[in-house]
């Protein structure tokens, strides 16, 4: 499956753009690197920290994984760059769930951010499983699913930087983007996925 046509080099800057100042945290105290997460810091320190380590990682790798020269010309480092996609998002997925579980911006915030954790591990371990299987090709439509659960990293900032002009503050915000950030991008992956499918 060609994932040619998506603007891939974009995706790739957006996820580097994102990822990297994630670990701010390494140079600032943690209450000023993340404003507003002190309910998790004091709270839920370990998942947290656990979270904004693992999760950029994911996010700095996927993209990486579609571009067919490197599949193709070295599958090595292309196998050891999916263990390592896989082992981020398995650390980032499930301290997800916890601090999704005790986020305090109410039930449906806990319900967007936990099914977001839900599914992006559910989506990484049936890739993991068929490409130990060897089919391919199912393997790449349930990593195109993943990584666009990964990208619920940038799609979430960049919805953030809207409200934030609007004036709203992050904990009214937050209940809409616990959806927005990544349902539309799993949309796209599945109408991407059909369209692939109905010109094959």
């Amino acid at each position: 499956m060609s994932t040619s046509r998506i603007p891939l080099n974009i995706v790739i800057f957006l996820s580097i753009l994102i990822a990297l100042p994630s670990y701010r945290f390494l140079a600032l105290e943690m209450e000023i690197a993340f404003q507003g997460m002190n309910y998790h810091i004091e709270q839920r320190l370990l998942a947290f920290m656990l979270h904004i380590s693992a999760a950029p990682v994911a996010l700095l790798i996927g993209g990486f994984q579609f571009i067919p020269g490197l599949r193709m010309r070295f599958p090595a480092i292309h196998r050891i760059m999916g263990r390592i996609y896989v082992l981020a998002v398995l650390i980032g997925g499930i301290s997800g769930l916890v601090l999704a579980f005790g986020n305090e911006n109410g039930d449906l915030t806990r319900l967007g951010f936990g099914l977001l954790s839900t599914g992006w591990l559910i989506c990484t371990a049936l890739a993991t499983h068929h490409a130990i299987a060897r089919r391919i090709g199912e393997h790449r439509k349930w990593m195109i699913r993943s990584f666009a659960l990964t990208f619920a990293g940038v799609t979430l900032r960049l919805y953030l930087s809207i409200f934030f002009a609007t004036g709203f503050e992050y904990s009214e915000a937050v209940i809409y983007l616990a959806w927005i950030c990544w349902v539309p991008n799993l949309l796209f992956a599945q109408w991407w996925l059909r369209r692939y499918s109905s010109q094959s």
